[in-house]
């Protein structure tokens, strides 16, 4: 199981998708997703890595134009405090008995955390990511 999640600072929304693969298909279908939720705004996406994230086969919207995060600096992405959120509240020192009850997990802390905007908002506003246009 897999979780594709993009984070907007300025308001501490969230816009997630829980998958069973990470690929460059899935990748799609969810850039698909936040282009359609933010069609009328530029979307800055800061990303890793990843091979899903540089493949040729990836289709990137119009209104989405992608940073590319230097190696080995998580921190850096505000999303992955967002991941430290999850695996610290949600996930630390369980035993799960199926991968039901992870995926289960995985959309209780997504909804609560689309609760409370204003947490998400402290955790991932971040100075240099500020973008005046």
């Amino acid at each position: 199981m897999y979780a594709y999640a993009a984070v907007r600072p300025e308001n501490g929304c969230i816009t997630a998708m829980i998958c069973d693969h990470a690929n460059t298909e899935m990748m799609n279908v969810f850039l698909g997703a936040v282009a359609e939720e933010y069609a009328q705004n530029l979307v800055i996406m800061q990303v890793d890595g990843a091979a899903w994230h540089k493949s040729k086969g990836l289709v990137i919207p119009e209104n989405i134009h992608f940073i590319i995060q230097p190696p080995y600096s998580p921190e850096l992405n505000a999303v992955e405090h967002l991941w430290d959120e999850i695996r610290e509240k949600y996930f630390h020192n369980l035993l799960f008995e199926s991968i039901k009850m992870v995926e289960e997990t995985l959309e209780i802390a997504f909804r609560q955390l689309q609760e409370v905007p204003e947490k998400i908002k402290r955790m991932t506003e971040f100075p240099f990511l500020k973008i005046t246009l």
